[in-house]
């Protein structure tokens, strides 16, 4: 009997509880759909219109018909074009270098190693716009730093207009945004190498593992999570490559730095075409989907 009433207590007690848990989501909840789940429909939506949202416009049913236009713009492909060297280019190099840093200054003292911690950190928390400005200045082709480095040392024998000129600008921007993006990635590391199983370091040093053979056959396991997580939110950022477009070059010269969000921005709040803006944003979305599920099957088969 008293075993009885002590499962009707529990039960009840654990319906309490996940009622509460339920309650206290709820606004989480609301807040998702409300501004997550609806307006992704609103713009898949509005992707099948041709819309102005003008106060007296009238959006007129097209069908496929941005779809098919994306991929006869010239400026779109070049944009898709550029946003993908970028994503090529930059994650790679993002993970490499955060996962070699991250092995050198992991050994370090606590002090040093926080000192390491915040240097690299620093251009996350800083605002995107003061450090734009900073590599703005750099980059200047009268008085930037870069150019009077290059001319002091006898590299360069004239300025460079380096966000000016094709053959330089979108290399200028890749550059912004590693520096930029290695920060994050590097304090997770870092992280993840604490949480490996010293056992089976110490193990396999009693085995007599090298350093290679330790990193690749017991750490780099247990830091693959890390690794799988780095690699999505930096291909992610890579695509969503927007404030430093809009903020030194605008797309230019001659659409060598357009990306795809930047295009968006142009087509849907300069052009006021917000159905084909949608239409690309749509197109994005399933790229940035494809290559994260891409991401996880392959780290799931290693």
């Amino acid at each position: 009997m008293a075993k009885g009433v002590y499962t009707t207590r529990s039960k009840e007690l654990v319906r309490r509880e996940t009622t509460s848990a339920y309650l206290f989501l709820l606004p989480s909840l609301v807040f998702f759909i409300g501004f997550v789940i609806i307006p992704m429909i609103i713009c898949v939506y509005t992707s099948f219109f041709d819309s102005t949202m003008g106060k007296d416009a009238k959006d007129v049913f097209i069908g496929f018909g941005n779809y098919i236009e994306l991929f006869r713009d010239g400026i779109f492909l070049k944009a898709l074009k550029n946003t993908f060297v970028i994503v090529i280019i930059s994650v790679p190099v993002v993970c490499i270098f955060s996962l070699w840093v991250s092995s050198v200054i992991y050994n370090l003292n606590d002090k040093v190693l926080s000192v390491f911690r915040c240097i690299f950190y620093l251009p996350v928390v800083t605002g995107s716009v003061a450090v734009t400005v900073v590599w703005k200045w750099m980059y200047n082709n009268y008085y930037g730093i870069f150019n009077y480095l290059g001319k002091s040392s006898g590299i360069l024998k004239t300025n460079i207009n380096w966000l000016g000129d094709e053959r330089f600008a979108l290399a200028c921007i890749i550059l912004i945004l590693l520096t930029t993006s290695v920060g994050q990635p590097i304090v997770l590391y870092v992280s993840a190498l604490g949480n490996v199983d010293n056992s089976l370091v110490e193990a396999a040093k009693v085995d007599g593992a090298n350093e290679m053979q330790l990193f690749w056959k017991i750490k780099w396991p247990q830091i693959m999570p890390t690794t799988l997580y780095i690699l999505v939110i930096t291909t992610i950022n890579s695509f969503q490559c927007f404030a430093l477009i809009q903020l030194l070059t605008s797309g230019g010269p001659n659409h060598s730095t357009d990306t795809v969000m930047y295009y968006i921005y142009y087509m849907a709040f300069k052009m006021f075409r917000y159905g084909y803006g949608n239409a690309m944003g749509v197109v994005l979305a399933i790229f940035i989907a494809v290559l994260s599920a891409v991401q996880f099957r392959l780290a799931k088969e290693k």
